[in-house]
């Protein structure tokens, strides 16, 4: 898994991140309904007081359903399902279990699709940018694939952030994953294939990790977020993308330095070994795909192709593996069926880089109207132009017309000049779909929270903590196990920086931007100070242990981290519980 198979530009990547995150500059006259709560109450003039939402619970169950429609703070912002109205509205009080055990399995569902369509299509989409805008590997290392690992930790706090009552979500999020990553993922590396730390990348990501906690944990101290304060944090990510592209070619240039100084290797004074890998590597260059090529040239009609690009299960795969991964498997042929359906897939490795003309002739109809029907939950999807003709409407007649003239203008077996115009369109609609099951995920987060009167922050550390990052935890696991420990430990500590300037500055942003002075941070209790303060408390330890140890990381060292996120997340719900709690004066 090279960098460069994942990365892209920076002009893109804000483009898709203002579509992204529509909630928070489309114009009041889009809304469908939901109603923003007003930052400061002192401005709530003429409404129903504000109740604290998780008070429902100790209500009689005739009166939940009224106090969930009446009460401000109960509505979400955005999303398509309204989750506490179905527990308290619409079931029963004897079977509120199985509502929330349905909203269990919806969960983990979500967090599949979330996994699927960050994989398989925005990543992909992402190296095809990065080959057609011939990006080098450490500029779309440290920025597009930082942007596509980090995705569903992203989106979660950009729409957390959207919502005053759920921001503590994305501290809660960002804080626990950064905690879990770097405690359970490099001990669990550490564990696994003891090794030798790379000194300056660790020193330096590590560095940067504790300016951006510290810039976090001085916002929650002042309990405000200025314009200053959130443009602070992105130039301080643009100051670690430029740091690491000048650290990596200094590094080039001294290595290419002492290489000249050694005595140089000619055409005609080559090693035995070099002679040997010269030979290897042309030998191992032959393309063993020739040998499943029929021996009978058949072309395939426009309905075998299509039939076959919509096909996201293959056969012989199926039958090699196990009974674990064929359930996983059958969980996720939806999602991957309707991604494929509407998400263009472009791969620069394939000789006709993926380019299925039936099927892409289909996007150009489907991927504009997704991208339509989820910005603002569709909002802009439904919206009459003069009262008289939806926005969708506009949308499916210009896509037909562009789908009929690129489907006459092109053949099935050659990919047109402007193919790579659909990994930008895979790329925006891929992004859509992750940011709207990520809504749907801060929303059913919420819901659960009131039900069992849990803060948003708790719900952060744990559940979403543990959701956006089993991904890293598996990966970068297997890249351990596979021989690639260093390259898995560099990854603990470089993806969790950018979630945290990017994801914490971006969403301030952005909520500023809608017309406030500033964004209000009201710490959630003690709780927070606790997340905050441990993950400040890890990395110490890792910045005195580690180069103690001559950056050898062995399992000793691996088995404290663990140890200290099992303490960590022993401290934080027995705070959040009160069995931990501060003396009032």
């Amino acid at each position: 898994m090279a960098g460069g198979r994942r990365n892209g530009h920076w002009v893109l990547c804000w483009l898709c991140v203002l579509l992204m995150v529509d909630r928070v500059s489309v114009a009041s006259g889009l809304s469908t309904g939901a109603h923003t709560s007003p930052p400061f109450p002192a401005s709530a003039v003429n409404q129903t007081p504000v109740v604290d939402c998780r008070d429902v619970c100790g209500l009689n169950a005739s009166d939940r359903c009224d106090f969930i429609r009446t009460n401000p703070d109960c509505r979400s912002e955005g999303g398509y399902l309204d989750y506490l109205e179905g527990i308290f509205c619409h079931f029963p009080p004897s079977l509120l279990p199985l509502a929330i055990t349905l909203y269990a399995f919806w969960l983990l569902y979500l967090f599949l699709i979330l996994g699927v369509t960050a994989e398989k299509f925005f990543c992909p989409n992402l190296s095809a940018i990065s080959t057609t805008l011939k990006l080098s590997h450490n500029v779309a290392g440290v920025t597009f694939l930082a942007f596509g690992n980090g995705a569903p930790d992203i989106f979660s706090a950009l729409v957390a952030f959207s919502d005053p009552h759920t921001a503590g979500l994305a501290f809660g999020a960002l804080f626990g994953a950064g905690v879990l990553v770097t405690t359970v993922v490099a001990g669990g590396i550490a564990i696994l294939r003891p090794f030798t730390a790379a000194s300056r990348p660790f020193l330096r990501d590590i560095v940067f990790y504790m300016a951006a906690v510290f810039l976090t944990f001085t916002a929650l101290y002042r309990g405000r977020v200025t314009l200053a304060w959130a443009l602070g944090y992105l130039g301080l990510y643009v100051f670690y993308v430029v740091t690491v592209v000048l650290c990596t070619w200094i590094y080039r240039w001294q290595r290419r330095r002492s290489l000249v100084s050694s005595m140089p290797a000619t055409p005609e004074m080559l090693s035995d070994s070099e002679e040997e890998d010269r030979v290897s590597s042309t030998t191992t260059s032959y393309d063993y795909r020739e040998e499943y090529q029929p021996l009978l040239f058949y072309q395939e009609t426009t309905a075998q192709i299509l039939a076959q690009a919509l096909n996201p299960l293959d056969c012989r795969k199926w039958r090699n593996k196990s009974a674990s991964w064929r359930v996983l498997k059958v969980l996720k042929l939806p999602v991957e069926f309707l991604l494929l359906l509407t998400v263009p897939l472009v791969d620069p490795d394939k000789e006709d880089r993926n380019w299925k003309r039936p099927l892409n002739c289909l996007h150009l109809v489907i991927s504009p109207l997704v991208l339509v029907l989820t910005l603002q939950s569709g909002a802009y999807g439904v919206y009459e132009i003069g009262g008289l003709f939806p926005v969708w409407g506009v949308v499916v007649i210009a896509g037909t017309a562009w789908a009929a003239v690129t489907f006459f203008a092109t053949t099935n077996s050659e990919p047109p000049r402007l193919h790579w115009i659909f990994a930008f369109l895979g790329f925006l609609t891929s992004a859509l779909w992750i940011n709207a099951a990520a809504t749907e995920v801060v929303n059913i987060l919420r819901s659960l929270g009131v039900v069992f009167r849990l803060s948003n922050t708790v719900l952060g550390l744990t559940l979403l903590a543990w959701g956006n990052s089993v991904g890293d935890v598996f990966s970068d696991f297997t890249l351990a196990r596979q021989g690639y420990p260093r390259m898995a430990f560099s990854a603990c500590f470089g993806g969790i920086i950018f979630n945290v300037l990017v994801g914490v500055g971006l969403g301030c942003l952005l909520q500023i931007s809608r017309g406030h002075a500033e964004v209000k941070l009201e710490p959630e209790g003690l709780l927070v100070w606790v997340l905050a303060g441990a993950l400040g408390l890890s990395l110490v330890c890792s910045l005195v242990a580690v180069p103690l140890q001559c950056f050898q990381l062995s399992k000793l060292y691996g088995f404290c981290l663990l140890l200290f996120y099992v303490s960590f997340l022993v401290v934080a719900l027995l705070t959040e519980f009160g069995v931990i709690h501060l003396k009032s004066v």
